[in-house]
């Protein structure tokens, strides 16, 4: 099988897998169901993913990947070097291109599957706070920025008496505008 081919059958076995986790839970997630919704055999899944905790490795590697890879590529190119990670967070945090759902589906499955299956997430986090840190702003008002965000974040993935749109809306403003002020 070609490389591609492979890419887009993995996305596609994700992607299933994510829609069970999200619509049924994840105790429904097994990997008949992911390949029955997926619209393959199960020896196609196995091929992919050999066991289940492969398959939610395979999900929360690719939601990681996707949000570092953003998170760099935003830092880059931001021209002024001081608060660069902190602004990157936050847009990449706010930015639509990716399902929030997705990736609240890959943690819970995680979770509650093997908790050490969190562990490249973790590393990553640890990653990035040390660049929020060093990021030639006080570490503390960069660390808050990051914390609110992760809270409006985990509000909103666990149901957690999230904010309703307007409100979302106004409180990402009032984040933007804080870091204009304090980190320009």
């Amino acid at each position: 099988m070609n490389t591609t081919k492979t890419a887009l059958k993995k996305e596609l076995i994700l992607k299933a897998a994510s829609i069970i986790v999200h619509e049924e839970g994840v105790e429904r997630l097994t990997l008949e169901a992911v390949a029955k919704k997926a619209g393959i055999s199960k020896g196609g899944l196995l091929y992919h993913f050999p066991n289940k905790d492969e398959l939610i490795l395979g999900m929360v590697e690719q939601l990681s990947s996707s949000f570092v890879t953003e998170l760099n590529e935003r830092a880059e190119s931001d021209m002024q070097s001081k608060g660069r990670w902190t602004r990157a967070y936050m847009n990449t945090s706010f930015s639509g291109d990716r399902d929030v759902s997705d990736l609240y589906t890959a943690l819970s499955a995680a979770h509650f599957t093997n908790p050490q299956m969190l562990k490249l997430l973790q590393d990553e986090y640890a990653n990035i706070q040390n660049k929020i840190e060093n990021d030639e702003l006080d570490p503390v008002r960069s660390t808050m920025v990051r914390l609110a965000i992760d809270g409006l974040w985990f509000a909103e993935m666990f149901g957690l008496a999230p904010p309703n749109e307007e409100l979302r809306k106004k409180i990402m403003e009032e984040l933007k505008t804080y870091i204009k002020e304090h980190f320009a």
